[in-house]
């Protein structure tokens, strides 16, 4: 692959792989990784669940809309993006500037999976049972938003490494069209 001299930004719901797809793809691409997640945590000086007690869910999504103005006008790297980020308007905006947007799709199943029994993810707080539900509701909502990314890689439940090539492989297919 060509150098890439774009920010990868990787875009989906908690659980989709942003990270663990984001820090593989970094070393494929021989780029750095930056989480969004713990550049807004930096930047508050403050845990995500913290913020979110502290301040409420309003003055966390513009937090978080200031990170992701920062990174997207930074140097290029692979962007692993709040999960709720990609819906701010301005932060989609620049995305369209300055990076290659791919979604990490996944379907529900896959999501509960990947996030039932975890306690850092604030906005899943509370009882596994209803987390299906609470995860249905995110697709509903920004399911629209993502449906705007430059290229869709469906995430199954196969090794990381293999989701990482065929997310270099529907990059490259975007940098020929």
């Amino acid at each position: 692959m060509k150098n890439i001299n774009k920010i990868i930004l990787l875009v989906g719901l908690m659980g989709s792989g942003k990270t663990s797809v984001g820090k593989r793809l970094a070393k494929r691409l021989d780029l750095p990784f930056v989480d969004g997640d713990q550049e807004v945590e930096k930047a508050a000086g403050l845990s995500l669940i913290d913020v979110l007690k502290c301040f409420g869910q309003e003055e966390y999504r513009a937090g978080e809309a200031r990170v992701m103005k920062r990174l997207l006008q930074g140097n290029p790297c692979v962007l692993a993006s709040g999960g709720g980020s990609f819906v701010a308007e301005q932060t989609r905006k620049l995305a369209k500037e300055h990076a290659i947007t791919i979604w990490l799709k996944a379907d529900v199943d896959i999501l509960y999976n990947r996030t039932a029994g975890r306690k850092h993810r604030p906005f899943l707080e509370g009882n596994d049972s209803h987390l299906k539900n609470k995860l249905e509701e995110y697709i509903k909502e920004e399911y629209p938003f993502y449906s705007q990314a430059d290229i869709v890689v469906e995430t199954k439940e196969e090794a990381v490494d293999n989701t990482v090539s065929r997310v270099v492989d529907a990059i490259n297919v975007f940098l020929k069209a």
